[in-house]
């Protein structure tokens, strides 16, 4: 964390009490983000490390458990020695899960926090915060909570399925999602004790952040735009064409991706489909991404390839991938899984129509063309094959060619859509409401 950048200040210290009797003390800093006050657990010897879970090549960080469960019970020490008793404690994921836990064990007799209620969200459940049994005592909660109802996972302990099973009220990120936790496949094996959640679950759309994500005022890209005036995107296609090698050509459909190069992403989709499409098909493709060695490979071999046509930028850039948003006519997210997804809703705000699968967020959010009638967001498909992603980008690429007005339409009605956070904040307070009866009728 930059201190200076972020007004980050030391506040004290604090003892955190785990299992087994141990007392860890720690440096509380203090900052103020956007007139939010936020804490900060300073620990050197478990969080001064060059990653957060783990490092690219070494794995994920063997003491996990430890530094998790230290963060959680930080947390709610913080929140005693300072006297501020939230009503609600919002987790999430598993890093966050066992806050729900500490709540309903320890931490409720004769605590302040006795009456806080908690609210699990599972952003991505193929990350579930498994570690060996023999961490358990660590953590210092009672022994009868090491069931297959709740810690234990096949000799394993299973932080998020503790958490799913203490939590008062579960939240996933969309609609759609929620009903694929619930599915064998979808549920990476949590579905039947999701199923047994099933009154206290609630799916609600991610929302955007509309000052950062707004191309009629974005300062990183090269000429803002707006639904009523359309002409600084094609200077964006231009300007990005430029920076990243690629030919000048305001005719060719621009394809854009910004991802993890990760399975879930649909990388092998994209490796079946890009080398037949690119072939056959009139189009451009820019990448920026990193992930997996031999999908990154794959890409620079493409650019390869295909020089003029094909970009690929290995790595991150927050300017880039604004560049990129409103540069591009089309956006490709072909995901196996994406609980809500961000990309497609910024490219539907830039007016960059999605190419998706129908899967969790995606599915909630773009909505397919109709060349009978002209109405859509977007492009859907929906097996998860490369010829399925084949066929969609002929079809996108036909669609181009044939029908510019269509394509301003369906550009126009994508800016039009509404993913602001007013509309989710609401449902949340309706999910703290409900959790926070849960717990008076629990405690």
């Amino acid at each position: 964390v930059d201190r200076a950048r972020h007004g980050v200040r030391e506040a004290g210290s604090a003892c955190v009490h785990l299992g087994g009797g141990a007392e860890l003390w720690i440096g509380v800093l203090e900052a103020n983000v956007s007139g939010v006050p936020v804490w900060l657990v300073d620990r050197g010897d478990y969080y001064a490390r060059a990653g957060i879970y783990g490092e690219p090549g070494r794995g994920e960080y063997g003491d996990n458990v430890h530094r998790f469960a230290l963060l959680c019970q930080a947390a709610l020490q913080l929140c005693k020695d300072r006297d501020f008793l939230p009503e609600v404690l919002h987790l999430h994921d598993w890093p966050a899960a066992l806050g729900a836990v500490f709540l309903k064990t320890w931490e409720r007799s004769g605590s302040p926090l006795s009456r806080t209620a908690s609210v699990l969200t599972i952003h991505n459940i193929g990350f579930q915060g498994k570690y060996p049994a023999d961490a358990f005592p660590h953590l210092g909660v009672p022994r009868e909570l090491l069931t297959s109802d709740c810690f234990e996972d096949f000799g394993w302990l299973n932080l998020l399925k503790a958490g799913i099973h203490l939590a008062d009220a579960i939240t996933t990120v969309s609609p759609t999602h929620l009903a694929e936790l619930l599915t064998p496949v979808g549920g990476h094996g949590l579905s039947p004790y999701l199923a047994h959640r099933r009154d206290d679950l609630a799916g609600i759309l991610n929302g955007v952040d509309g000052e950062h994500w707004d191309p009629a005022r974005d300062p990183l890209i090269a000429a803002r735009y707006s639904a009523a005036d359309l002409s600084g995107k094609e200077r964006c296609k231009a300007d990005l064409q430029r920076r990243v090698g690629l030919d000048l050509r305001k005719d060719l459909p621009l394809f854009g991706m910004v991802t993890r190069l990760a399975l879930q992403k649909g990388i092998e989709l994209l490796r079946e489909a890009l080398p037949s499409a690119l072939e056959t098909l009139p189009m451009q493709l820019v990448l920026l991404g990193s992930g997996e060695p031999e999908y990154e490979g794959f890409f620079r071999e493409l650019a390869g390839r295909f020089p003029g046509r094909v970009a690929a930028a290995l790595g991150w850039s927050e300017e880039l991938a604004h560049r990129i948003e409103a540069g591009s006519d089309f956006f490709l997210m072909p995901s196996l899984y994406e609980p809500c997804g961000l990309n497609q809703i910024y490219s539907l705000k830039y007016g960059t129509l999605p190419v998706v699968r129908a899967t969790g967020g995606l599915a909630d959010t773009v909505s397919n063309y109709d060349p009978a009638s002209g109405e859509g967001t977007g492009f859907v498909f929906h097996e998860p094959s490369g010829q399925a992603l084949l066929g969609t980008l002929r079809w996108v690429v036909d669609t181009w060619f044939a029908s510019q007005p269509r394509i301003l339409a369906l550009r126009r009605r994508a800016m039009a859509q509404d993913f602001s956070w007013a509309v989710a904040a609401e449902r949340y307070l309706e999910v703290y409401g409900r959790a926070i009866g849960r717990r008076a009728a629990w405690g």
